[in-house]
């Protein structure tokens, strides 16, 4: 199993699933991070959203035709079981559930699937903790 530093450092297209246009949102301001510090960022958004900062969006991880890295999730936590299933059926490589959110069954989905697994940690501050970066969440 990745720490969460060495998933980060090598993943390049990140699936976030929901992302919100609206600026006020966790989920915009970590999007808006991450895009800044280079990563392909998708915005999974299964309710009207066509596009989060101009980048967009998909309704569901099946619709990314192309490798995940890593999904990054902001759900409530009855969503996230249904979340594990679709990041390992879409292949990808890490689950991470962002700050405040965990569960057991995720959990249990992605790593007996093979999936490195992050819980109750936001990608944005851990990413700018490790690499020392001085940009903004």
């Amino acid at each position: 199993m990745r720490s969460p530093e060495q998933i980060l450092r090598e993943a390049k297209t990140i699936a976030l699933v929901g992302a919100s246009p609206n600026s006020a949102r966790p989920s915009h301001s970590v999007m808006r991070y991450l895009l800044a510090e280079g990563y392909r960022v998708i915005p999974v958004r299964p309710l009207n959203g066509d596009q989060v900062l101009g980048v967009p969006c998909v309704a569901s991880l099946a619709e990314i035709d192309e490798p995940i890295d890593l999904v990054d999730v902001f759900r409530r936590e009855e969503a996230l079981p249904g979340h594990a299933r679709e990041a390992v059926d879409a292949g990808a490589k890490a689950l991470w559930l962002q700050v405040g959110l965990r569960s057991p069954e995720a959990r249990r989905i992605a790593t007996e699937a093979g999936l490195d697994y992050v819980e109750d940690a936001c990608t944005a501050i851990v990413h700018r903790q490790a690499f020392n970066r001085g940009a903004q969440i």
